[in-house]
């Protein structure tokens, strides 16, 4: 038995370390060079298009708007990732994985560009709303129904069912420790509040996370800024100790250059969910007037995750000094990292913090796993059996241990993403054209608006009528 585990961890391992890592690397740099470095050259034009209400559809319903699709897509990638997982990287790789970290999320932003726009050109009508993702794509544009059916099981499984677990499980523990508070009591609380808003559908989705990202973003970037400035002296130092331990200097006792590269590139990657393919499925379902428009709007989701929120938890470590005590790594660390700088009450933030963060993750994983149901089978009962599972995870996981199946969830999660960057391998110059095409109406001073012959060989289009 301890054999079959060992192997399972080696190949969990092989997956989601090295191949998938790789992967993204090397698509993510070719896409940046394709697109001309859209991520960095269209940032003033990402902020713009933040504040463009959804449009108005034929039959006088608006649908999403950008804004609250990219707070769907930002509730799943702001989770108790953001805190932990920073911290941890830390605490193995040095100061030096935040600038890899960092870099990661440059270059997975063109990744994320891509994939949102593909689900853009490919989504679905449903109703007075939209639906798309991957396994839409996969389908439609490669003709690969069982590759996108595999994806929207596993997405399905891994999002809408054992994440929720994990997020419900990491909230328990958090208020057990700062408010003494009985799991089995919190998590019928969460399970409660779950299906209230599941039940509501996409729009209630999209009206919860649009008032709960900002929030939460805001109120803990809000106190990194305070700590930061409190500390304004040290802020130089603490960059050198970044920058010079990127490239191994004085790391050696650490493990080395490639440990140091290794944990900043999965930190940033995983975090930021950039090519991952999860992230498109909210996309799709804004009511825009040109797909590149939601395209750039999800790559600021990726610069939201990466370069403000986990950037916040590093430096609140790095100016605390607590990584280097050697004394605990993951939530406790960046809540003693908290506290050395403000006080008792500040593992009482990091508590209430991780309540919106990964609450916030709930709602947006369920999504997901909601526009693959319905992809799966439209029927209404399915996506009702799929809604009393997701609450029952999130009761499950709020009492449960759940370490083995958070193992076997990064493998799938990896098998997801390998689908996932492949397809967009394949037909990202789909997306890429249909940013020139944004492009070359901007530059005639119009509100750029796409339609099915905006480029030729599109086939399989259901949406984008003359």
């Amino acid at each position: 038995m301890n054999n079959i585990f060992y192997f399972l961890g080696e190949l969990i391992n092989l997956s989601s370390s090295y191949i998938l890592i790789a992967m993204l690397i090397v698509i993510g740099v070719y896409f940046t060079i394709k697109t001309g470095f859209v991520q960095l050259r269209m940032l003033k034009e990402m902020f713009r298009l933040l504040g463009e209400g959804a449009i108005k559809g034929k039959d006088g319903h608006r649908g999403i708007s950008s804004f609250q699709a990219f707070c769907i897509s930002t509730a799943s990638r702001v989770g108790t990732g953001n805190l932990a997982g920073v911290a941890i990287a830390i605490s193995i790789g040095g100061p030096g994985s935040v600038f890899w970290m960092w870099i990661m999320a440059i270059i997975g932003a063109s990744l994320s560009f891509v994939e949102s726009t593909l689900a853009q050109i490919y989504k679905e009508k449903d109703g007075d709303h939209f639906r798309g993702g991957p396994a839409y794509y996969i389908e439609k544009a490669l003709g690969l129904k069982w590759l996108g059916v595999l994806f929207s099981i596993i997405i399905t499984i891994v999002f809408g069912l054992i994440f929720n677990s994990v997020q419900a499980n990491t909230i328990t523990l958090a208020f057990e420790k700062a408010f003494f508070i009985d799991k089995k009591t919190l998590g019928i609380i969460l399970s409660v509040l779950t299906g209230i808003i599941i039940f509501g559908g996409v729009r209630r989705i999209a009206k919860v996370v649009e008032y709960i990202v900002p929030i939460m973003a805001v109120a803990y970037v809000s106190i990194a800024v305070f700590v930061i400035v409190k500390n304004i002296g040290m802020v130089p130092e603490i960059f050198l100790q970044i920058v010079k331990g990127a490239f191994g200097v004085n790391q050696a006792v650490a493990g080395g250059i490639g440990t140091i590269v290794m944990q900043g590139v999965k930190r940033g990657l995983f975090s930021n969910e950039a090519g991952m393919g999860s992230a498109p499925n909210a996309a799709a379902a804004a009511n825009v007037s040109h797909p590149a428009k939601q395209g750039l709007i999800q790559t600021l989701g990726v610069f939201t995750d990466t370069l403000l929120i986990c950037s916040a938890t590093a430096f609140i470590i790095l100016i605390s000094g607590e990584n280097t005590k050697g004394v605990s790594d993951g939530i406790q660390l960046t809540q003693e990292a908290l506290v050395s700088q403000i006080g008792s009450w500040g593992s009482i933030f990091i508590a209430i913090c991780i309540l919106m963060f990964a609450f916030s993750s709930i709602i947006g994983n369920y999504y997901y796993g909601e526009a693959n149901i319905e992809f799966l089978n439209g029927k209404k009962l399915w996506l009702i059996l799929y809604r009393v599972s997701v609450i029952g995870m999130v009761m499950f996981g709020s009492i449960a241990k759940i370490q083995v199946v958070w193992n076997l969830a990064d493998f799938f999660m990896g098998i997801m993403a390998i689908i996932n960057l492949i397809a967009i391998s394949l037909i990202g110059n789909i997306a890429i054209k249909a940013l020139k095409d944004y492009r070359e109406q901007k530059a005639r001073g119009l509100d750029p608006k796409f339609k099915k012959s905006s480029i030729p060989e599109l086939e399989n289009i259901d949406c984008w009528e003359e």
